[in-house]
């Protein structure tokens, strides 16, 4: 069956069962039978605290090598065991799910339902933010034609769109010749890129995000002086515009366990982690919390946990780390067609970036690991025995999971393997302080986790780091954006057994989301569609939705 297929094959709970399966009945606002808004008065009534359980991955393929599958299927099976389970994870974005890699619920019998509406419309959050999004847009520039009263010279707040257009990657603005009418060019990202998402993500209450949003730096005048929101008197209208938005969304899995998701921001220009309002909400409400972070572990835990746990004072207390056969043979040197090809060489010159992300977990962090051999239907139980006695020849926890397959059954021995390991203790710190300057943190993350010998910068990366610094913002984190195929910041370095360095091309404050975005190699904020986008295969028939995956 296809994973919608399974996914209608599911008699669902109502969510008011769901939710009073957690004690908080009293808490939600229902959209349908089978979604709900969680009000933030949650988080003031129960000071409980979970375990939190984060899980990330070694480098993937372009296919994804199914954390969210891993995720689900964990969560379930910590509550076959008895334990009460949360599972926190990020909204999908209809840019995907109309592009190549469909959508982003799960997949076989590890799914959260209802996987249609997750990935489609879903509560409207997304819509929320793009709208509050291209307000202030608008307000900028209706500020500018009646007068630039704020001698607004340089705009870098960008609109956004929830979907891939790369047409709108670089467009030219006000050509209407109106009177008072500056024509610019400008251009559009992704909404998952959107400072506003990231800003949401990172928020902890209504308060802390108008805060935010009037934070967002829009432009600079004519003597290098920032712009902010708040100076156009924007941010009242956009929080109005995300009351709701802010809230996070109660669903569930296949197995009726509960879920929520809330929150998308792009993994790699922002931090990939679902909200910080969503995690510390699961934690309140039970034993386990099962929560994911974007692309590989160099990307997606780096800055879950140099920003968001820096931010909101979390410290993970077991870190699942995904491995795929076909991602350490594509690692070791095979071409994406040819990794489902059994191939032991290949996979044996890949370990060495398991074992880099194993090291950075343990060593660099001080975090308890472990490994979740997530097995596909051609995987050889050869190459399987292979990775296997690897990990145990370096005294490394691991179990085989099935759960797209077998769903809780299939990740049975990795909760047992996660509760064993959460309940040690660990050793977490951050790679670098907040009192390093920008240059000493980068440097750091490059070096400490991408294993980069030196950092180098462009005269406009140089001079864009000297602004922030000088503009008193030097005590942020920093967001690294670079490939998530590889350590480096060349997709097409996939091994990494070479002497390699970073390449700073760019550095973009954020300060409403409070971080420092520093951009390497070749990244695109407004992504775009492939030869055949899996829209041509998404239809609605006998008015059921088809296609979505």
């Amino acid at each position: 069956m296809t994973d919608i297929e399974i996914a209608r094959s599911i008699t669902p709970k109502n969510i008011t069962e769901v939710a009073k399966d957690l004690n908080i009945e009293n808490y939600i606002e229902t959209y349908g039978k089978s979604k709900a808004k969680m009000s933030l008065d949650i988080l003031n009534n129960n000071g409980k605290k979970s375990k939190l359980i984060l899980v990330t991955a070694i480098n993937p393929t372009p296919m994804g090598e199914g954390k969210t599958t891993v995720s689900i299927s964990l969560s379930d099976a910590l509550n076959k065991l008895g334990k009460k389970s949360i599972l926190a994870l990020r909204e999908p974005s209809l840019g995907p799910v109309f592009g190549i890699k469909g959508g982003a619920a799960g997949g076989g019998y590890a799914q959260v339902i209802p996987m249609e509406e997750i990935n489609l419309h879903f509560t409207g959050d997304f819509h929320a933010i793009t709208t509050a999004n291209n307000l202030l847009c608008s307000i900028i520039d209706n500020h500018i034609y009646q007068g630039n009263n704020l001698k607004i010279d340089k705009v870098i707040f960008k609109r956004c769109l929830d979907l891939n257009d790369r047409q709108l990657r670089v467009i030219n603005t006000g050509l209407s010749e109106e009177k008072n009418i500056v024509s610019r060019m400008d251009g559009f990202d992704i909404t998952a890129a959107s400072e506003i998402m990231a800003i949401l993500c990172l928020s902890k209450d209504l308060n802390d995000l108008k805060r935010r949003l009037g934070n967002i730096v829009i432009g600079y005048d004519s003597n290098g002086k920032e712009i902010t929101a708040h100076d156009l008197k924007a941010e009242g209208a956009m929080t109005v515009l995300l009351k709701d938005a802010i809230k996070p969304n109660l669903v569930q899995t296949l197995e009726g366990n509960p879920a929520i998701i809330h929150g998308g921001p792009f993994a790699n220009i922002a931090h990939g982690c679902n909200s910080i309002i969503a995690t510390n909400i699961a934690m309140t409400l039970g034993d386990y919390t099962v929560t994911e972070a974007g692309f590989g572990a160099d990307l997606g835990a780096e800055k879950f946990l140099d920003i968001k746990c820096r931010k909101a004072g979390l410290n993970p207390d077991a870190v699942v780390l995904v491995a795929t056969i076909r991602s350490l043979k594509y690692h070791g040197g095979l071409s994406k067609e040819d990794i489902t090809k059994e191939d032991i060489k290949s996979l044996e010159k890949g370990l060495s970036n398991l074992y880099k992300h194993i090291n950075n977990l343990k060593e660099v962090y001080g975090l308890n690991v472990v490994v979740a051999i997530n097995k596909f239907h051609n995987d050889t139980d050869r190459e399987i025995e292979y990775l296997s006695q690897s990990l145990r020849e370096n005294n490394i926890s691991f179990a085989v999971t099935t759960g797209y397959s077998s769903g809780s059954d299939g990740s049975l021995d990795l909760a047992k393997k996660v509760i064993e390991a959460a309940n040690k203790d660990n050793h977490f710190k951050f790679i670098y302080e907040d009192s390093d300057d920008i240059k000493t943190k980068i440097f750091k993350v490059a070096n400490k986790i991408y294993g980069a010998e030196e950092v180098e910068y462009t005269k406009e990366a140089e001079k864009e780091i000297e602004i922030i610094e000088k503009n008193g913002h030097s005590n942020l984190p920093i967001c690294i954006a670079k490939t998530q195929y590889s350590l480096s910041d060349d997709p097409k370095n996939l091994n990494c057994q070479d002497k390699f360095n970073i390449h700073v091309k760019e550095a973009v404050l954020k300060a409403g989301a409070e971080f420092i975005v520093v951009l390497t190699g070749k990244i695109m904020t407004m992504p775009g569609l492939p030869k055949i986008p899996n829209s041509e295969n998404i239809d609605i028939i006998n008015n059921q939705i088809e296609g979505i995956f």
